[in-house]
């Protein structure tokens, strides 16, 4: 896209943006992020979304190749790495020439092992203990100058907002699917025991509460088997 005028890369963006949040999906948003990414980014051969949660642990949910997934995996194992610093200092990179890098001595041999010669990454999101990072990655060194960058920047921005969207609506479909599994539960109780819906609620809470169990898996456990937990 190096020869794309400004006003053109405007409309491309636009058209990305329609792209991913058509995506509802959060999979289906992310295998979008990177697919697009690898097609308007100039340089990028392969991307991928790197995922690292509290606990220390990592996810590859989404990736355009094994080169991706590999390099993810030798830097968690090496516990350092570009993909790594952008999700946890919720920051940008660029490795011009990963065979002449002088950081992440442990992943760099690795990566040169792999075929990586240069990268890109962006921090993607972060949030309740969660972190992300769109990576690009290609064969060749200083493949990405700085008006690839630019565009990566403008390319990451978008992609958050369409991943902000999807998150939003799948908790609005867990919270819709919680009020009708609970609202069964409800309903099955008070033809049962002939009580009323408050009755039966607190039927549900109490239940969920002797036995440890999310109220949520109390309701849905009576509407596939007709029993209520116990703590018993």
């Amino acid at each position: 896209m190096s020869d794309v005028r400004p006003e053109e890369l405007t409309k491309v963006f636009a058209e990305v943006a329609r792209g991913l949040i058509a995506h509802e999906a959060l999979p289906n948003v992310l295998d979008a992020i990177v697919r697009l990414a690898v097609e308007t980014v100039d340089g990028c051969e392969e991307a991928g979304v790197l995922v690292l949660d509290r606990r220390r642990d990592f996810e590859t949910p989404s990736a355009s190749g094994d080169l991706v997934r590999e390099s993810d995996r030798a830097q968690f194992e090496c516990d350092e790495g570009p993909c790594l610093d952008a999700a946890r200092n919720e920051s940008s990179f660029l490795v011009p020439d990963m065979a002449a890098e002088t950081r992440w001595p442990r992943y760099r041999p690795r990566a040169v092992a792999l075929g990586v010669a240069s990268m890109m990454g962006f921090e993607l999101f972060a949030h309740d203990g969660v972190f992300g990072a769109l990576d690009l990655y290609s064969r060749e060194p200083r493949a990405f100058d700085e008006r690839a960058r630019e565009i990566g920047w403008v390319f990451a921005s978008h992609a958050s907002v369409a991943i902000a969207a999807a998150q939003r609506a799948e908790t609005l479909r867990a919270g819709y699917a919680t009020r009708q599994e609970i609202g069964a539960a409800v309903g099955i109780l008070m033809e049962r025991y002939r009580i009323t819906g408050e009755q039966a609620f607190e039927v549900l809470k109490r239940a969920s509460m002797e036995s440890n169990v999310k109220l949520r898996e109390v309701a849905r456990r009576l509407t596939e088997t007709g029993e209520v937990p116990t703590g018993r």
